[in-house]
């Protein structure tokens, strides 16, 4: 239970154990997936904001909320971000977009990308998401997130989450790789690439799925479909 105070046994993707002593959670996904995070900070006392968080949607003439990018690698996540910000920033919301190379140059500059270091890069997005769109922001994230569990805990952190999940076939996705990733991962040069060397474990029920149009993907059209998304979930009205 969240809060409890006690001794966790924590077990590693290795299988090890290790005990620690102190307040922890326990966070139940499903689907056998189970967490223990411990929190090392137990002389913790927390304050209340004294402005309310309907008083900042009612200035705002909007309310707060994160808009979850997920998909493969160049399946258009970054792009969209980009112009939704754009859009909407027009169209009078505060917003803000950011994606993992943008965290990685600060926040998550410690991490690599292994497993463990991926799933903390997803959980500092998701908390960061989180405290932004308490505030009133409308906050667009663009991240792979393969991995369900560390999608649900980001859900978890935020009070309203939308996930929007580009389901774009990977052979799209490799074509519109101008990096080469994908090439470079098939032929063996880059390890856990998701969408080849690693899973990508796809939403089975996300809010708003995006696919590509006869033509390809279609960045503008997306944008459209989201920004009338946006404007029905969380504009204010008298």
């Amino acid at each position: 239970r969240r809060g409890d105070v006690g001794i966790a046994q924590l077990r590693d993707d290795h299988g090890r154990f290790s005990r620690f002593m102190g307040t922890f959670w326990t966070l139940d996904f499903g689907a056998g997936c189970l967490y223990t995070i411990a929190m090392k900070s137990t002389n913790i006392t927390r304050v209340s904001h004294l402005v309310a968080t309907e008083d900042r949607w009612r200035r705002q003439g909007h309310r707060g909320g994160v808009l979850w990018l997920t998909g493969l690698p160049a399946s258009g996540k970054k792009t969209l971000a980009a112009a939704l910000e754009q859009r909407l920033f027009a169209d009078g919301f505060e917003v803000f977009a950011f994606d993992s190379g943008f965290l990685r140059k600060g926040l998550s500059r410690d991490l690599g990308f292994g497993r463990d270091a991926r799933r903390e890069n997803i959980r500092r997005a998701g908390e960061l998401a989180a405290v932004m769109a308490r505030a009133g922001t409308v906050v667009i994230t663009a991240f792979i997130s393969p991995y369900a569990a560390d999608r649900a805990q980001a859900r978890k952190a935020a009070e309203t989450f939308h996930e929007i999940y580009l389901d774009v076939p990977v052979e799209l996705c490799a074509a519109r790789d101008r990096g080469g990733r994908y090439a470079r991962a098939r032929a063996g040069e880059l390890a856990d690439f998701t969408g080849v060397s690693a899973p990508y474990e796809a939403p089975d029920a996300p809010e708003v799925r995006l696919q590509p149009a006869q033509g390809g993907v279609d960045i503008d059209a997306w944008v459209e479909r989201l920004a009338v998304y946006v404007e029905a979930n969380f504009r204010e009205t008298e």
